[in-house]
Order: structure tokens, then C-alpha cells, then sequence
């Protein structure tokens, strides 16, 4: 019929789902931004303290801010169910209160991840994401060298202010990753009387575990400025140095999102420096890191493959690894595992013996991923320079014990 507009087609529902979902890539910088306004204004905090919920009148009081500006800010956290709206006391007057996740985003909870939604949301960090492409096409400069003359290490290392937001945003990471480790697989640290943490940075890690191990004297290792800045602590003595050269002697080595940051070749002769610095039958290695690859229902499977993408933004060829890819490192170092994996969300968590694995005959199969002893603990935990620690990925506590008696090595 002349002049009538024709109907257009009925899209089909993946169509009309993809429409949609499209908008979260092309605004899915706008939860980040948001979150990192809420916690400059001090909302989470101004929240928690006072303990009961408050009006938009009395937030915005708090805060010296505009009543319009502010609503719409808490509109969208309430949606996306970062805060939550409740009745102030038993009246019909709502008021803005805490949530669990809300609470992550106080300065000084004891839990707080604030410091490293900081940390990545910065110009600094964000600005390397600009050269992803670039460095897929031809490999020639990394992305953050790209975008700012220099690597992350050699970056904070001239920055004393960025170096400072990286050291708290680690112990964001650290605070969480510790206490899942302790609570999951504590036997790691039985008999040990020195343990050295490898890229420790503050030394936050190493607190932890040595106010629950009060029987380890820690030995915090990182960069020289790192440490030259890190805080006191009891049972903590802190150590400047570079882990490509030299590992402090102790009873273990452990690391803590560090090996991520760094390409196979590097892993692997940190590692063999770890085998000269504990010792030759009782020593251990305890590795706490993301493992990528596990099941497809595992809830934290998307946080490991974009810290993945972290890590070639941020770091020089430091990538998330399967458990296969890291049973590789630690049979090229020369380490023993034993029983096998059980799946965790967050944290990985290897403890490898000192035993020296006898010589293999020329070009031997990969050893099947062995080695564990999995226990869940809470999504958490991201320093050799200063290593990377990253939140909560899909992870795995892969526990080695001391296997049986091997006969004596072959000279080579």
C-alpha cells in the first residue's frame, strides 16, 4: 500500500540479548568510576561509622555535597547493590546503609579492597590498556612501557606516590589472601623457624602469618625503596635486594602473586635460586597464585582470564598459568610434587620440597599436575621487583609435601 511504512523484521532473541549486553562493553567503565567516586567522597566509611542508616539530608551534610548529585550517585549503587536502602529505625523515613560488598570499600576495614580499585582505576594504570593493541600487532613495546616510557617496576620505583598506592593496593590483596591461606592449609608453615617472602612488599603478608605462626622469624624481601618505606613489625625483619640476583637463606620461600608477573624463563630461575636458599631436605617453596583453566562453573573462572589480560598490560610478559603450565615450571626447577589438585576459588597455594628430581632422559613428558591439598578461601588475593599481587582470581591451593625417599641424584 502506497505511502505505508513496512514493518521491520522480528528480531530474534539472541539479537535482542545481544543489543542489550552490548551496552555493558560500551559503558563498562561506568561501575569502576562510580565506585572510586563513592569511596573519594568517604560514602562507605561515612556509612559504617555511623552505624545506623542515614537520610540523603544527612549524607550530604556529611559530605558538604549536593542533595541532586548525590542522589543519583546512590541511585546507581543502590542498583547495582553496592549500598542498600533501609528505614531509619522502626519510621517510614529511608535511609542509605552499609552492605557486605559496601564494607569491602571502607579505607581501613579489615577487609577493605579499597586501595586497589584506587590503584587500577588511576590514569597511570588505565593508560597502558590504550597500547593492548598495538603490542598484539607487533610485539615490539609493551604496553606500559608504551605508555610511560619505562615498566611498572622502573615506573614506581620513580614515583614515590604511585609506589605508595601499589604497596597499599598489594595489601589489600595480601590481607585476604593470607587469612583464606591460614584458615585453608596451615600445615605449610608447620616447623618452619625462617621463612623468607619473596616480593613481600610492605611486608603485610608476612605479618599475618607470622602474628599466627608467632614461631616463624619473617624476613620481608623486596626492592630497596620498597622496603626502605615499609612499616615495623614484630617477628618481621625487612630485606632489600633483587630476587634475579640473590634469595635470603630460611626455611621456606614464599611467594605470594609474584611468579604471575614474569615470563617461564624467569619463573624458572627464580625458582632454582629458591633450591639454593632453603634447605636440602627439609626446605619448601610456598606459592600462592591464580590458576586459570579449571571447570567452567568455577565462580571466579572471569576474574582469573581479565587478570590475565591484566598481566599483559601491566607487567613484562607475566601471564595467569593452567595447573599444567605450572606443574612445568616446577618440574623444570627441579621440584617434586605430590597429591593430586582439588579445586579453589581465589588462591593457589604450592608448597614444593627441596628434593632434587633425578635426571630425565632427553626431552621427557610433561609430569601430569600432582601436587595438592585444595581448601576454598575467600575471593582475594595481587610484588622482583614489586610484585604484582592481584584480587581474587580462579585459583587452587596446590599443597606438595615431601614425597618418599628418592634414590641419590645422578652427576651431570
Amino acid at each position: 500500500m502506497a505511502g505505508e511504512i513496512p514493518r521491520k523484521r522480528i528480531i530474534s532473541k539472541e539479537v535482542a540479548y545481544a543489543q542489550q549486553e552490548i551496552w555493558k562493553f560500551i559503558l563498562g567503565f561506568t561501575p569502576t568510576a562510580v565506585v572510586k567516586c563513592a569511596i573519594e567522597l568517604g560514602i562507605p566509611d561515612i556509612l559504617e561509622n555511623h552505624q545506623t542508616p542515614m537520610t540523603l539530608a544527612e549524607l550530604a551534610s556529611k559530605i558538604g555535597c549536593n542533595q541532586s548529585s548525590l542522589y543519583r550517585i546512590m541511585r546507581f549503587l543502590i542498583h547495582y547493590k553496592i549500598f542498600q536502602e533501609k528505614h531509619v529505625f522502626e519510621t517510614s523515613v529511608v535511609g542509605y546503609a552499609q552492605t557486605p560488598l559496601s564494607r569491602l570499600l571502607t579505607r581501613h576495614g579489615e577487609n577493605s579492597m579499597a586501595d586497589l580499585v584506587l590503584l587500577e582505576s588511576t590514569p597511570v594504570m588505565l593508560a597502558p590498556w590504550q597500547k593492548l593493541s598495538a603490542w598484539v600487532l607487533d610485539n615490539k613495546q609493551l604496553p606500559f612501557d608504551a605508555a610511560h616510557g619505562t615498566d611498572l617496576w622502573g615506573f614506581t620505583a620513580a614515583n614515590p606516590g604511585h609506589s605508595k598506592l601499589f604497596d597499599d593496593g598489594m595489601a589489600c590483596d595480601a590481607r585476604v589472601g593470607v587469612a583464606a591461606v591460614i584458615a585453608g592449609c596451615p600445615e605449610v608453615f608447620e616447623g618452619l623457624k625462617t621463612m623468607v617472602d619473596v616480593g613481600g612488599g610492605d611486608g603485610t603478608a608476612l605479618r599475618l602469618i607470622v602474628e599466627a605462626c608467632p614461631w616463624i622469624h619473617g624476613i620481608n624481601y623486596d626492592l630497596p625503596h620498597v622496603v626502605a618505606v615499609a612499616p615495623t613489625s614484630t617477628g618481621v625483619e625487612h630485606v632489600g635486594g633483587n630476587m634475579f640476583d640473590y634469595i635470603p637463606k630460611a626455611d621456606a620461600a614464599y611467594f605470594m602473586k609474584v611468579l604471575h608477573d614474569w615470563k617461564d624463563e624467569e619463573c624458572i630461575g627464580i625458582l632454582k635460586k629458591c633450591r639454593k636458599a632453603i634447605p636440602q631436605d627439609t626446605g619448601k617453596v610456598i606459592i600462592v597464585e591464580n590458576v586459570i583453566g579449571q571447570k567452567e562453573d568455577n565462580e571466579f573462572n572471569d576474574v582469573g582470564l581479565m587478570l590475565d589480560m591484566v598481566m599483559m598490560a601491566h607487567t613484562t610478559n607475566g601471564k595467569e598459568r593452567t595447573l599444567k603450565e605450572w606443574s612445568y615450571l616446577f618440574h623444570e626447577a627441579g621440584f617434586t610434587r605430590s597429591p593430586p589438585p582439588l579445586p579453589l576459588p581465589g588462591t593457589t597455594v604450592a608448597a614444593g620440597n627441596h628434593h632434587r628430581r633425578q635426571e630425565p632422559p632427553p626431552h621427557p613428558p610433561l609430569p601430569s599436575p600432582t601436587a595438592t591439598h585444595l581448601h576454598p578461601p575467600p575471593p582475594a588475593t595481587s610484588s622482583a621487583t614489586h610484585l604484582y599481587r592481584q584480587p581474587p582470581p580462579t585459583s587452587t591451593i596446590t599443597h606438595h609435601h615431601p614425597p618418599p625417599p628418592l634414590p641419590p641424584p645422578r652427576t651431570t
